[in-house]
């Protein structure tokens, strides 16, 4: 019979997984060439604003495929309603049985989302973080403090974002995670007085200019998930080491993607972040280097937190 779970349950279920550990298999499985993972399906919408993004993949060996629906339309909290909705399907690799549907509204894109983040960061961050910089103030910046305080003892916090009502509610949840946290009034300021950077905003124009990322710095950019949006000054990428959740994504989507049509990307500096995770590929190298990594998402990682939800683990 069909599981069926509604967040709930499912919640239930995360309290007992080690999302981080999941994470770091998906991606080095990935990176090995050891899952299917088709291209995106994606729809966009101007009125109002939004994208769904329909993600589906399998391990060559594995006991289950996934099809994911994850949508962000960025008006519905002024209608009561979280900006991210959707549900994950996990059929049964032999047969094609509907092993489980999972309720999810979204939340487990949002959790295996912030976790990736806490990968990137652990792999490629500065020795000593000395401030954490966010940009942005919704569901995804709030995924990736949580995340982030299992790989870095920093807790000093600067944050932006556009809404100032949005900020301070920001700033009040950061504060009961223990952060201790600075409003910055414009990107550039989160930029001179943190060195972990994270940008999670829907942004279609770059907030950071390569000019202001102080030597030694790491982004993780999450926002661009589309070939539309953008948040990083393509020049950032080109002096950087350049970390990419999956190079075949980046064709057509995110940081890499738009430095690439701007003929600013030095592919030489260009690898995948299951690489660095596996040790088959370098992450940081020295101390000053400037880091990115662009994270677009990855079926994978849908695959992986699915089926530690339906087996418990």
């Amino acid at each position: 019979m069909t599981q069926v779970m509604t967040w709930q349950e499912i919640e239930r279920r995360l309290a007992g997984v080690n999302v981080l550990g999941a994470m770091e298999e998906a991606f080095d499985a990935y990176s090995q060439g050891l899952a299917t993972i088709p291209p995106v399906g994606e729809l966009t919408f101007t009125d109002p604003p939004g994208d769904v993004h329909i993600k589906y993949g399998a391990l060559n060996h594995g006991s289950h495929y996934v099809v994911k629906v994850a949508s962000g339309f960025y008006d519905n909290p002024g209608l009561g309603l979280s900006s991210c909705q959707g549900l994950m399907l996990l059929f049964d690799q032999k047969t094609g049985f509907p092993s489980a549907i999972l309720l999810d509204e979204g939340r487990l894109t949002d959790i295996r989302t912030g976790v990736a983040g806490a990968v990137a960061a652990k792999v490629l961050a500065p020795k000593t973080v000395e401030a954490i910089g966010m940009l942005g103030t919704g569901i995804q910046a709030r995924r990736q403090l949580e995340s982030l305080v299992h790989v870095t003892p920093c807790r000093r916090l600067i944050a932006w974002g556009r809404n100032p009502s949005h900020v301070e509610d920001y700033i009040r949840d950061a504060r009961a995670m223990g952060f201790e946290v600075v409003a910055a009034k414009e990107p550039e300021e989160v930029a001179a007085k943190a060195n972990l950077l994270v940008t999670t905003t829907p942004s279609t124009k770059p907030l950071l200019r390569a000019a202001w990322i102080r030597p030694g710095t790491h982004i993780t950019a999450v926002g661009a998930d589309t070939g539309e949006k953008q948040e990083l000054d393509s020049r950032i990428v080109q002096g950087a080491r350049v970390v990419s959740d999956s190079i075949s994504q980046s064709q057509a989507r995110g940081e890499v993607f738009r430095a690439r049509q701007e003929g600013l990307l030095n592919e030489a500096e260009l690898v995948e972040l299951g690489d660095v995770v596996g040790g088959r590929a370098e992450g940081r190298r020295t101390s000053d280097e400037v880091t990115v990594a662009d994270l677009t998402g990855v079926a994978v990682q849908d695959l992986a937190i699915a089926l530690a939800v339906f087996n418990g683990t």
